[in-house]
């Protein structure tokens, strides 16, 4: 009786504390801020919390912004636990990313690619200024710059949506490229069986594209500074929608939409070697949901990083780089310290304190015979 009052008690603690945190946001008299509003002005946040999520639901992922606190870790964990609730009806073909609707397209590779190349909307090439004033900006100063912007910008009418094909393809065709060599070339899909090593290219690609952006970033940047032995040129990062492709029950091929996604093809060097004497180029390739540029290269790192096999560095062991990238794990055994451990530590604390106990009373008998043995006559 006294277990289930206490356990009573407990509950409604929790309950109290998760209140809590929901009254918060709203402090000071702020307004709720709408999940439309998150996708809308915040669509790089949403973009990474559903890319590291491993789902594509951007109204989900803005409500589990807004329900984490802006907390994108705690978002991410919340949208993959509603993506484990979903039924799954259908498994969609292979992304034809040559098809893609481009926003944006880049090459640090070349100066001059086909189609030219398409910076987009990226603050990649302005200084990192903080502007104070977007703090406090209203809506009819924002409307008041959208209409400025239309007035110095030209359009014209787009007659057709142009398919860009892949830079690395010039490459190719001169035999400078070489395809990517698996042994173990089968199609897994990681969220139904146990992910075992070493791990199918497929695999791989799967888990870094629902990696943690930050852990597969600073992973990445390891290999450049020598402990990976990778350094690329971008080939290629492409932002854009790709068409997604099921099948129905007839067996018909069906396009249910189209989603943003960001792809990147990294280009290395392959060193000579005595058996292989003809220098060649290499490719690590990443794709991911939305618009994270930074994802995608650094998965393309990564995936030729483990490529090259070996355990001598961080970068190039598949075990480190998949468990170590796999942030909601890691997210749940974090916050799995915060939880009651007590019991464990109470026992624990007995054990020391019984080793102190009779590491003191050893000390004691020892200066007992030491006294004893200076007393004694000769």
């Amino acid at each position: 009786m006294e277990t289930e009052k206490q356990e009573m008690i407990w509950n409604e603690c929790l309950a109290a504390a998760a209140e809590l945190a929901r009254r918060e946001q709203v402090r000071g008299g702020t307004k709720p801020v709408e999940g439309v509003q998150v996708g809308g002005q915040l669509r790089r946040l949403v973009d990474h919390v559903m890319g590291d999520a491993a789902c594509y639901a951007p109204e989900a992922a803005a409500a589990a912004l807004v329900a984490a606190d802006g907390d994108a870790t705690e978002a991410t964990v919340w949208l993959r636990a509603w993506r484990a609730s979903l039924e799954r009806r259908y498994e969609s073909a292979a992304l034809d990313t040559r098809g893609m609707v481009i926003e944006r397209r880049i090459s640090s590779a070349f100066r001059e690619i086909p189609g030219g190349q398409l910076l987009g909307p990226t603050v990649d090439y302005s200084q990192r200024l903080l502007e104070a004033g977007l703090a406090t900006e209203t809506a009819a100063e924002q409307a008041a710059g959208v209409a400025a912007f239309r007035a110095e910008t030209t359009t014209r009418p787009v007659k057709a949506v142009r398919v860009f094909s892949k830079v690395t393809e010039l490459l190719r065709a001169e035999g400078l490229l070489r395809p990517a060599t698996e042994e173990d070339t089968r199609v897994q899909d990681v969220t139904r069986e146990p992910l075992r090593f070493p791990a199918p290219r497929s695999a791989r690609l799967q888990c870094l594209a629902g990696g943690d952006t930050g852990a597969i970033m600073a992973l990445a940047y390891s290999g450049m500074r020598g402990q990976g032995g990778d350094h690329p040129t971008i080939g290629e990062v492409r932002v854009g929608r790709a068409a997604v492709r099921v099948a129905d029950r007839r067996g018909r091929g069906r396009t249910i939409g189209r989603i943003r996604v960001t792809e990147a093809e990294n280009i290395s060097k392959i060193k000579v070697k005595k058996k292989d004497p003809v220098p060649y180029l290499s490719l690590g390739y990443g794709l991911c949901f939305g618009q994270n540029e930074t994802k995608a290269i650094c998965m393309g790192m990564l995936d030729r990083g483990m490529r090259m096999g070996g355990d001598d560095a961080p970068a190039v062991s598949q075990e480190f780089v998949l468990y170590h990238t796999a942030g909601a794990d890691a997210w749940g055994a974090i916050q799995s310290l915060k939880m009651p451990g007590h019991v464990a530590f109470e026992s624990e604390l007995g054990q020391l304190r019984g080793a102190v106990a009779r590491a003191e009373a050893a000390k004691a008998r020892a200066r007992e015979r030491s006294g004893a043995a200076v007393e004694s006559p000769r």
